[in-house]
């Protein structure tokens, strides 16, 4: 790939018109651009699946959802990524063919090798978004969900589900889901308990 010799000229819209040409999608960083690594089968099951809801659930509606190639831009950071799935409800992100940045959910799928990125500092950038409510993270290995909600307060509240009969309630967009939607179709690898013994 042909990036720009000096990293720190390479502005956002330099990024865009660079990125659209390019066979391999790229999130961008304040200047800097980083490869996005393949995805498992589980990986895109788990984001098929919620996509499908949701894209069921909001038809019709004021809202879009997103999967995967659509970048949403976090101004405050200077930043554009590729979320797995997000929605926007804002009226300004219609008018935008190529990026959105008024989400208002966005989740992201654990994989070994992103999620300490995804739980860091991508969280903390998507957290500088003003419109949005609730990040979903899932992982893509083993039955684990975290929902973060902005409460009234400001502050980011967790809500953690590791069983299949449990619901994800997603206030942002109205809806209620089971977690065995979301895992539907995906070969998860057994945890082992801790208190087990042989």
């Amino acid at each position: 790939m042909n990036l720009p010799a000096r990293q720190s000229q390479f502005d956002a819209q330099a990024y865009l018109d660079w990125e659209g040409e390019q066979a391999q999608k790229h999130e961008y960083f304040d200047g800097e651009v980083f490869a996005m690594a393949g995805a498992s089968d589980a990986h895109v099951t788990i984001a098929g699946n919620l996509y499908m809801a949701l894209r069921q659930h909001l038809r019709g509606g004021p809202c879009s959802v997103f999967i995967s190639d659509m970048k949403l831009r976090v101004e405050e950071d200077n930043a554009f990524f590729y979320p797995d799935v997000f929605v926007t409800c804002a009226e300004a992100d219609r008018a935008q063919s190529h990026h959105k940045s008024a989400a208002s959910l966005v989740v992201e799928v654990l994989s070994p090798s992103t999620s300490a990125y995804d739980r860091g500092a991508k969280f903390a950038s998507y957290r500088k978004l003003t419109t949005l409510h609730e990040v979903l993270l899932i992982d893509s290995e083993r039955l684990s969900v975290d929902l973060f909600r902005r409460d009234e307060q400001g502050r980011w509240v967790l809500y953690p589900f590791d069983a299949l009969g449990q619901q994800v309630e997603l206030a942002s967009v109205g809806l209620h889901l089971p977690i065995a939607a979301l895992y539907e179709a995906v070969q998860l690898h057994p945890v082992k308990s801790a208190s087990s013994h042989p």
